[in-house]
């Protein structure tokens, strides 16, 4: 099996039966709802959000189906599973991708390995003397960046290739489990084109769901590797460079949260926007989680907060039912609310 069937297996545990295995899949295909924002901070499952934004419905439930006749999970209520004692030892014996985090890093992903492909290509052009060839990416942005990188930096044209190749090996030694491969075949350079992706999975003999979470977990090891020494790798650190960081918020919270800002109530916002109390309550859930200095207090007494979290703690849950029937004086949305601001630090 591989990173895939590791992974749900790692959800499953971690949602620990309180969920059902469909938030699993909104998860990996990074569905900006209410619920699953929540779900990925309560449970810390951030890194796997948005990994698997192609992945057919139809081919989660094959993948999962299969964990089920294996017996490593099985069904406590309606799509909602456990690990299994064949589960839990399989999944401690099986490697997870180290570098995942695709509430950080998927957002841009795409466009750092534009940039990285389409500079691979003209500095190996350059390096060769050679004028005349077709860009192996399409995107007028990164060929803009590409054009302000070569216009500004100091370093001597003929010597860029050697550069970056020097770094991108220095950067790939370091990682642990894995193959660069994974990356290096798919890049393009003088009179060669890189593979695609079915192509490269191909030659490695690994499926398509396999190939691109391994490649999505190199892309994401660049990117925190660079960030942490961008002066080591001096060219590489221009792929991160004007990398907009788009707002976490849904846009219709972020019509709400301009609204909160300017004092108007839970009741008025709804009114103003023609909504349901309760969908106003599901963007507050979502500042909870994203804004890091909003503040709850003056929804929930700070009394009541940490009785929610003791009750949490104690009962080793996040379902809402269970907390709330040992406390009866806390709304089902005082409760999301205090769990979405501090639930998941008691559990790391």
């Amino acid at each position: 099996m591989g990173y895939i069937e590791n992974i749900l297996l790692y959800c499953v545990r971690q949602l620990n039966g309180e969920r059902t295995i469909y938030s699993i899949y909104h998860l990996l295909n990074g569905k900006k709802s209410s619920q699953t924002l929540q779900d990925a901070h309560l449970f810390s499952l951030q890194k796997y959000f948005r990994i698997l934004e192609p992945l057919p419905r139809e081919a989660f439930d094959e993948i999962f189906n299969s964990l089920f006749e294996k017996k490593l999970v099985a069904p406590i209520g309606e799509q909602k599973f456990h690990l299994t004692a064949s589960g839990r030892d399989y999944l401690l014996n099986q490697p997870q991708p180290l570098y995942m985090n695709g509430w950080r890093y998927q957002q841009y992903a795409t466009l750092v390995w534009e940039r990285l492909s389409l500079l691979t290509q003209v500095a190996s052009n350059i390096t060769f003397q050679e004028t005349k060839y077709i860009p192996i990416q399409k995107n007028i942005d990164v060929h803009h960046w590409l054009k302000d990188f070569l216009r500004y930096s100091t370093l001597p044209k003929q010597k860029l290739g050697e550069f970056l190749f020097s770094e991108l090996v220095d950067c790939l030694e370091q990682a642990r489990d894995i193959n660069p491969a994974i990356l290096v075949f798919r890049l393009t350079g003088y009179q060669q084109i890189g593979l695609t992706s079915a192509q490269t999975a191909k030659m490695l003999n690994i499926d398509s769901i396999q190939y691109h979470l391994e490649f999505i977990n190199i892309l994401h090891y660049l990117i925190q590797t660079i960030e942490e020494k961008p002066t080591r790798f001096s060219v590489l650190s221009s792929l991160l460079a004007n990398l907009e960081q788009k707002d976490s918020l849904t846009l219709s919270s972020r019509k709400t949260w301009t609204l909160l800002k300017q004092g108007f109530s839970l009741d008025e916002i709804a009114s103003i926007r023609n909504l349901k109390v309760s969908t106003i309550e599901d963007h507050l859930v979502e500042f909870a989680i994203n804004v890091k200095d909003f503040s709850i207090n003056m929804f929930v007494e700070e009394e009541v907060q940490q009785k929610i979290l003791e009750i949490s703690r104690k009962e080793a849950t996040r379902q809402l039912k269970v907390i709330r029937n040992s406390l009866k004086t806390a709304s089902y949305f005082q409760i999301r609310l205090v769990l979405a601001k501090y639930g998941d630090r008691q559990w790391n």
